[in-house]
């Protein structure tokens, strides 16, 4: 009998919204049963006062899940991802960053400010923990241990090449693909491609 696969967790970025991974976890059902996360305080999902920042998160949601999964993390979600696969490499098999904008310094390598526009200004009653963490783990990313693919688009500004060579440079092992004429927005707008590539990386 085959051994039964790990979950996938998909972590949203700064929207925090399960939905945006919904498409692409669809097309993974038939791997592994996808958990969708929705970060409290956003969307449907109540508030937790115990929340006041990414550690906090990151500890509510290891003590929920099972002990190993395979993670996806979109955008802001990769402060969360890589602070998991650093803080608890036993528990993530292997990990997939997209459009990385969170957990490094973005802006020193050529990302434009996400922060500056109106998106936050549009979002008022979303908790500003998420919105407002610049933690930086550059220097502790030789030390992650999960097999990692960074997934960057060739059209991302939030997300430019810079970051996706700088987190294959420094995380032992990674693997950088670049999804050409991809924006931000690259797991929805063609979820069929980024299934593929995510599928391709958890291997069998």
């Amino acid at each position: 009998m085959p051994t039964a696969r790990p979950p996938l967790v998909f972590l949203p970025g700064a929207a925090g919204l399960a939905s945006f991974w919904r498409p692409v976890a669809e097309r993974l059902r038939a791997r592994s049963e996808p958990i969708l996360v929705e970060y409290p305080g956003f969307g449907e999902t109540p508030s937790d006062a115990s929340i006041h920042g990414v550690a906090d998160l990151v500890d509510a949601l290891v003590a929920k899940w099972p002990s190993s999964f395979d993670l996806v993390a979109q955008s802001m979600g990769g402060a969360i991802a890589l602070r998991l696969a650093l803080d608890h490499p036993a528990r993530v098999r292997r990990l997939v960053l997209v459009a990385t904008t969170g957990g490094i310094d973005v802006l020193r390598l050529g990302a434009a400010d996400w922060r500056g526009g109106d998106w936050i200004a549009q979002r008022p009653r979303m908790p500003r923990w998420l919105v407002d963490d610049h933690s930086d783990v550059g220097d502790r990313l030789s030390k992650v241990r999960a097999p990692t693919l960074v997934l960057i688009g060739d059209a991302d500004p939030l997300a430019p090449l810079g970051v996706g060579e700088y987190l294959r440079d420094r995380i032992p092992g990674a693997t950088l693909e670049i999804v050409a004429g991809g924006g931000h927005s690259m797991a929805e707008d063609d979820p069929a491609l980024i299934a593929a590539l995510i599928d391709r990386h958890l291997g069998a």
